[in-house]
């Protein structure tokens, strides 16, 4: 009985010892995309559809959720504007790409009630822009022949970032 009460007061100091080492901090830090780094993916994205002869819209969104950046080519559909924005969100609300949703939410499977969630747009072109782990948001393009098309140049958006983002 003396050994346990000798480890007694031992076993409560470590164990506050533990409880204030894992502690949360009241706060947090997070990278954000400047605006001139969103600008160039989104220059960068439209650029590489343009090459292809495409007329899109390329929006590019902050980490949570809000637009940044947003490009139209001149004859690019006027839904253009809509859909590339809610790409972008999807893909960052989801933190996946719009294309992997699309087969993920496909009729009868478990996830296929998202499709009916106000700006889901489940089409290939949009992807979260991340590195190092961290998402800093995410880009979206509307204007192709196709949903793989978007995402093309989307992904161009990202390479063109690539450096910047990297640490």
């Amino acid at each position: 009985m003396k050994t346990a009460q000798f480890f007694a007061p031992v076993i409560a100091s470590l164990s506050l010892v533990a409880l204030t080492a894992s502690a949360q901090v009241g706060t947090f830090q997070l990278k954000s995309l400047t605006p001139e780094t969103a600008l160039k993916a989104a220059q960068a994205a439209l650029d590489a559809c343009h090459k292809q002869g495409f007329q899109v819209a390329v929006a590019v969104t902050d980490r949570s959720g809000v637009t940044q950046v947003l490009l139209r080519d001149r004859f690019a559909g006027p839904h253009t504007v809509e859909v590339s924005t809610n790409k972008a969100w999807t893909a960052l609300s989801f933190r996946s790409s719009t294309k992997d949703l699309g087969t993920q939410t496909q009729a009868n499977s478990p996830m296929s009630g998202l499709r009916n969630f106000p700006r889901f747009t489940p089409v290939g072109g949009g992807l979260t822009v991340e590195a190092g782990g961290n998402i800093f948001g995410a880009i979206g393009v509307s204007g192709g022949p196709s949903g793989d098309a978007d995402e093309s140049c989307a992904k161009a958006g990202i390479k063109a970032i690539s450096d910047a983002i990297e640490f």
